[in-house]
Parts: C-alpha cells; structure tokens; sequence
C-alpha cells in the first residue's frame, strides 16, 4: 500500500522545529500498517526552491527515506475539468497533480490537511482516499484494533501543579502565548481535563464560566453582557480515537451545567493543527467573531442559547426538540455499554470521563438495523431501549437510557464493501462482524443511523418496561420493539417529564 504525502505534511515532519506532534504519532501508524511513503515529485521540487541552502540541503538529505514518484501521471479528462473550475494557483495546480496519482490508482491514498484537496477528491468521487491526518488515524485505529493501547487514552481531571509543564506538548503553547508559564503556575490549584499516553500528553482543556461582569475591552468587538464557558486553553494531539469530540462533549456538558448563554474560545490560525481545531468548532457550531489582544488572536464563538437546526443539529447541540418525530430503538446490553458508555456511568458528572475507544469517545455514531419502520430523517429523536439480558424479567430489566438525535440515515447501500466502509469508523462492531450482519438476509439489507448521542437518562429516572406499559407508551404487543417504534408527540414530552429531563436542552 502506497501513501502519498502533501508537502506541507514534509516539510512539518523534516522540520528541526516539529510544533505539530501529530505528525509524529501519523508517521509512526504509516509504518505500523505498514505503508510505503511517497512523495511526489512537485513537492521535492517546491523544497529546492527554498532560498535558505543549509534547509533546503537539510531536506534533500531527509528526502531519501521516501519513495519520490519520479514519473508524473498523465492528467486524466476529469481532473483536468475539475482542476479549470476550482484551481486559482501554482499551488492548487500542483495540488491536483497529487490528486491525479491518486485517481490514476497509482498510488492507494493521499494524506494531506488542505480544504481544498478534499473537495476536489469529492468532486473525483475518491474522497474515500483522501485523508486528513485525523480521518487517517480514524482508519487504522479502526482496521488495526490490535495496534494500538487504549488502556492509557482515558481522559480525567487533573490540578494544574500535578501536571509537567515541561512536556512537549506544551512547547507551541510557550511559543504562542508570552507569560504561558507564568499563568500555567498560578492556577496549580484549579483542574483542566487532560490525556496521556505513556506519560506524555495526548491533550489539554481548561475552562472558566465567566459573570456578566467580566471585562472583554481587549476583544473587538467588545463582547456584550452575557454568561459565558470560555474554552481556555484546548489542544488535542491527533491520535485516531476521536479525542477532540470527547472534549466537545465537555464543553457542552459544562455549558449545560452552568447556564451559560455563549461560548467562546481564543485561538491562533498559524499552524495546521490549529486550523484543524478551528476546522472541529466551526462543524459544531462556532463561528469567527472577531480578534483579541495586539496578536490578534481570533475569538471564535457558539451561542448556547435555546434553538433547533433541523438541518444541521451539530450546529445547536446538545439541544432537543419536541417538534419532530421520535422513535424508541432497541440495543442488546452486550452492545450498549461500548456504543453508550455514558449511559453506564452513575452520575452525570462532567468529571467522569474516562472512555477509552474510538466510538466511545465520539459523539457522533452509527447504529445499524434491519428495522422495517425506515421512515426516519436528519433532526428525528431516537431514544434507546436498552432490552433485559437473558437471565432477567424484560419487564423491570429492559429499560430507556439514552436519547440521540438522527444526523443522517443512510440507505440503498449497494455492496458489502460500502456498508464496512461507511459502518466501520464509528460503529462498535469488527469488519468480520459487518459481513455477517450485510448477508444474514441478503433480500433485506441493514441500513444505518448515524446520530448524536446527547444525554443518558439519571440512574433512577429511566423508565423501564413495566413504566412504559402503564403510561401508554408501548402497548405490550409481540415484536412491538423489534425495530423502530416511532411515538406520538404527546408520548414523548409525557417521557421526558417522567424521566426528569433538564427542560434547559428542550426545545419546545
């Protein structure tokens, strides 16, 4: 297997000054997987075009550890269309010559962090081949289950002074923030959500709730009056288990927890890492506001405030809405607990975070079924039916746990190599497992959910199946919940009081 690497991702790697640790933990699951890195002739072209002769000599040397494709393919007819609607620059233009070798199957994939080489890859409809640096991780992590230790990815509060300051992973933040050590000792007393692997530092959030009396005058515009989660400081090393949305999924909770009307975080754009961290906030409902300090560092902000998409629910989660349909969707409990750890936690603690798996991790998932009711779209609620193992009463052991927001279905799927590809990266089962279920019925093929995982039901306000006979809610009947059940409005908002739901996220 051939991967092609985009130049900048060689120049972050050759560098002497490596500010971008995930390029280390990209190279290190490239030779784990055991794939031949490529680098295009174009790119050893733009390193010699380097006016500095030590750096550029530098590069060449370091360049020989790659197989350079010395032979340019022929552009194909359609990426030369695509390539006149979209490429403006030399660079873009050479960008697409990475592509072509990619459409020319002449090498497997492309690993690169530029926008606009993954829309030009769906435009060739090879987006399937193309790979941020996460997306790559994503992939192996999730072919390669056995490769990687999950014991030591969990993430839990810690005090600032029991954390080593001396770490790497903190360099580009004393790089980026004068005083950064300074104000990183003042707060020993205070806690940030933190990550390890192997004593190192995977990742780091820190966040204050902020009164309607706090001082924005080096924010332009000046921020108005409002009560605000600032994301402090937030940096996730690119690992392939979806740390970043983990740390979304606590911001939000905090968010919840202290009724906060926005939230709001400062961030540089100067490196690739950092624009792939806007790149996250900005799928989840952040957008740029303005500018902070004589830096000029960009203030990006979320407003928390009661609202629905229905087009896009990312944009306004964590909250749920009455006015569309909602279903009751049964998982076995051997499935449960790894597609939704939090509904196993005993408490809704914003302290209790220690997951240690991909789909774990995610807030957003796939739920695969075979459920003749399919009529179900993007910002419909899903509330899980978690059925009774096979020792006990489903009548006081089968219970409600979850509530999930419908993000997409996907449906007329038309092979078994589609359905692993589309199932595998944030679903719990094996790619063997996947085969099994693609052909138990090969006239009746699976579909998928992809959804939001929102919040778990209390310990204690979980209404199970004896509870849902007797406020109506399911009727008794055989097979009832063997699938999708969709419930009447009336049924739901009656569900959500019984359950003692924080009216805070409801929408009504």
């Amino acid at each position: 297997m051939k991967a092609l690497l985009d130049t900048n991702i060689i120049i972050h790697r050759e560098t002497p000054n490596v500010r971008n640790l995930s390029i280390g933990t990209l190279f290190k699951w490239l030779d784990k997987s055991k794939f031949v890195k490529c680098v295009h002739k174009v790119t050893v072209d733009e390193l010699n075009r380097n006016s500095n002769l030590e750096t550029k000599n530098s590069f060449n040397a370091k360049i020989q550890s790659y197989e350079i494709l010395k032979m340019v393919a022929p552009l194909k007819p359609q990426v030369i269309a695509v390539s006149q609607e979209v490429d403006v620059t030399e660079n873009d233009k050479n960008d697409t010559l990475l592509l072509n070798e990619v459409y020319s199957d002449r090498v497997d994939i492309l690993i690169s962090e530029d926008k606009k080489i993954h829309t030009k890859a769906q435009k060739l409809g090879i987006e399937d081949k193309v790979f941020t640096i996460d997306s790559f991780l994503e992939m192996v992590v999730s072919e390669y289950p056995d490769l990687i230790d999950y014991k030591v990815l969990a993430v839990k509060q810690e005090y600032f002074g029991n954390i080593d300051l001396a770490d790497p992973f903190f360099d580009s933040l004393k790089e980026d923030y004068l005083g950064f050590e300074s104000w990183f000792n003042k707060k020993a007393e205070e806690k940030a959500y933190i990550t390890y692997n192997k004593g190192r530092i995977l990742s780091f959030l820190y966040l204050k709730t902020e009164g309607t009396d706090e001082n924005y005058s080096d924010i332009n515009p000046i921020f108005s009056k409002k009560k605000r989660l600032k994301v402090g400081t937030f940096k996730v090393v690119s690992n392939g288990v979806r740390l970043g949305e983990r740390f979304l999924k606590i911001i939000f909770d905090n968010a919840v927890l202290n009724h906060v009307e926005e939230i709001y975080v400062t961030i540089f754009d100067k490196t690739e890492e950092q624009q792939r961290l806007i790149g996250l906030m900005e799928d989840w409902g952040f957008v740029k506001y303005g500018i902070k300090g004589h830096d000029r560092e960009l203030v990006y902000v979320r407003d928390f405030s009661e609202q629905f998409d229905l087009s896009n629910p990312k944009k306004t989660f964590p909250y749920i809405s009455t006015n569309t349909n909602a279903f009751l969707i049964p998982i076995y409990p051997k499935y449960h607990t790894e597609l939704l750890p939090d509904s196993f936690l005993r408490t809704e603690s914003p302290d209790n975070f220690e997951e240690n798996e991909p789909h774990r991790n995610a807030i957003s998932k796939i739920y695969i079924s075979r459920s003749i009711e399919r009529n179900i779209k993007k910002g419909d609620i899903l509330i899980f039916y978690r059925t009774a193992p096979r020792d006990k009463s489903a009548y006081y052991h089968s219970v409600i746990t979850t509530i999930g927001i419908v993000e997409e279905k996907i449906d007329n799927i038309q092979s078994e190599a589609e359905f692993i590809l589309k199932s595998r990266k944030r679903s719990i089962f094996t790619d063997d497992y996947l085969k099994e279920f693609w052909n138990f019925n090969p006239r009746y093929r699976p579909f998928l959910i992809r959804f939001l995982s929102v919040f778990s039901f209390s310990l204690g306000n979980r209404l199970n199946r004896k509870s849902l006979l007797e406020l109506g809610i399911i009727s008794g009947e055989e097979n009832e919940l063997r699938g999708l059940k969709k419930i009447t409005k009336e049924q739901f908002i009656l569900l959500l009081k019984e359950t003692k739901t924080n009216e805070s996220i409801i929408v009504n």
